[in-house]
């Protein structure tokens, strides 16, 4: 992934042709002699690395030579030629290459290699700065596809969590302390959502992400009259980034996606959190798939895998802070910064995707402990809100229902000990303020979770109105997802239907 112009992507100590071609060797068409050598070239070169845009510089290669065809650039018989080598290389596969800085020069070497000088016509009227950024992008929409698709997954997973324990009481803890209860299908509700904007980010990244840099040339353009255009259509690209500095040198997509995925795996990280201390309190049981035993102690059973995702928020966090330190102070255009920058993208977006399929299945498989949850629910005094609420509803200050009951937490926190602190706030009965049975229906969990039936809230009836909802905007999101992945697969079904056509 190198710098190179236009120009000198064709220049040759023997001199180039009209249409770019050089009458030097192959290895010289592509790199002068005085750049072929020396204890620096390992270290410049990214063709191990470029492995994973092997199948994008390709499908990049047949848009321009396409293109530079249509446009008269090159003769139709050299476009065929030069496509016919592409496929060759294809089914080689990135092994084959010769030795070069980048993927980019080795498939030109290698085409030159098998039709002669006249491969060189390939680079006409560009640059390895827009081509890498073409396939950068190319590339980095299929890993976003997928990272979109891990999230849905998840969604779905969660989804069903809620639907089946639309019923089924939980404490609910604020800074780890029992503080309301609430269901586990608010719970997994609460994830849904956090899910879904990350979703939306991804998307919202994608659509950034495809936006064509081909034709930007080194980053002023070229003398051609190439149709930037229809590069752009060939390979499903959305539009094109119009300047064509910008086009070349920008990675601000780059940035955007590293962070919506670390957001993501933020989401993940508290949900695998909150499982483990679940499993911990004997509240849930993971599936032996996602689970370990120790080497030592034989009646372990670890939560391995979730500690795991829990991690990769760091992995991910790791990313945005190493992609915005390398593009930080860059001068505009071109700097061979940016081929480190690109592994930043790499590395997260698989580790997140991993992580999300992971945690997905986990809370697919887990089962949950009804009794132990029913059990714990009330723990804490935790419906001690809901008795302020009645209170106040009864016309007391909500202060003072808050200190009354407040003080009943500390003697006992049951109904004897409600009397007994309304005796010493209010100098009366409690119930002289609240009927009896009213006040013991709100100390039952259970009771307390359904009267919550305010919009959002745990009850079960307000809980199916917020299933209905995230199923609406799941099924959304999907159709998003599949539309735009058939987008991309009309798109190579055309490119190969053009190159099919120079055979």
């Amino acid at each position: 992934m190198t710098e190179e112009s236009a120009h000198d992507a064709a220049a040759t100590d023997g001199g180039t042709d009209a249409n770019g071609g050089s009458n030097d060797d192959a290895a010289g068409v592509v790199r002068r002699d005085r750049f072929s050598g020396g204890p620096a070239r390992s270290f410049l070169s990214s063709l191990p690395a470029d492995e994973r845009i092997f199948e994008a510089d390709l499908a990049v290669d047949r848009a321009h030579v396409v293109m530079l065809a249509e446009q008269g650039i090159i003769d139709d018989a050299v476009a065929g030629e030069i496509l016919t080598a592409l496929d060759a290389i294809e089914v080689d596969g990135h092994g084959s290459l010769p030795e070069g800085e980048d993927v980019h020069e080795a498939i030109e070497t290698a085409v030159i290699d098998q039709i002669g000088e006249e491969g060189g016509k390939m680079h006409t009227a560009r640059s390895r700065n827009d081509e890498v950024a073409a396939c950068i992008r190319y590339r980095l929409r299929e890993d976003v596809l997928e990272a979109v698709e891990a999230t849905l997954v998840f969604r779905e997973s969660l989804l069903e969590v809620a639907a089946n324990h639309r019923e089924t009481i939980m404490p609910g803890y604020t800074h780890l302390q029992p503080a309301q209860p609430i269901t586990v299908a608010h719970w997994a509700l609460s994830y849904a959502a956090a899910v879904e904007r990350d979703t939306a980010r991804l998307l919202e990244a994608y659509a950034r992400i495809n936006q064509s840099p081909l034709g930007g040339a080194a980053f002023a353009g070229t003398t051609f009259d190439i149709d930037r255009e229809r590069t752009a259509e060939l390979l499903g690209f959305g539009e094109v980034v119009e300047n064509s500095m910008d086009a070349s040198s920008s990675r601000d997509f780059l940035l955007e996606t590293v962070q919506a995925l670390s957001t993501h795996a933020t989401t993940l990280s508290g949900l695998a959190e909150d499982v483990i201390v679940f499993a911990n309190r004997g509240f849930v049981d993971l599936a032996d798939e996602y689970s370990s035993t120790s080497s030592i102690m034989p009646q372990k059973k670890n939560p391995d895998t979730l500690e795991l995702v829990r991690a990769v928020a760091g992995d991910a966090a790791g990313g945005v802070q190493g992609l915005t330190t390398t593009l930080k102070g860059l001068p505009r255009a071109y700097n061979r910064d940016l081929q480190r920058a690109t592994t930043h993208a790499w590395e997260t977006v698989d580790a997140v995707t991993e992580a999300s399929e992971v945690a997905a299945g986990a809370v697919a498989t887990a089962e949950w402990n009804d009794g132990r949850l029913a059990a714990e629910a009330g723990a804490g005094f935790s419906t001690a809100t809901g008795v302020a609420d009645l209170l106040a509803k009864h016309g007391l200050p909500f202060r003072t229902a808050h200190e009354l009951v407040a003080i009943a937490a500390e003697n006992g926190a049951d109904y004897a000990a409600l009397e007994d602190a309304a005796q010493e706030v209010l100098g009366e009965d409690i119930a002289s303020l609240v009927d009896p049975d009213d006040l013991e229906d709100t100390l039952d969990p259970a009771a307390s979770v359904t009267s919550r039936d305010s919009q959002g809230g745990p009850a079960p009836e307000a809980v199916t109105e917020q299933l209905e909802a995230t199923r609406e905007a799941l099924e959304t999101d999907r159709t998003r997802h599949v539309e735009t992945a058939e987008t991309l697969e009309a798109a190579r079904e055309t490119l190969r239907g053009v190159v099919s056509s120079y055979d």
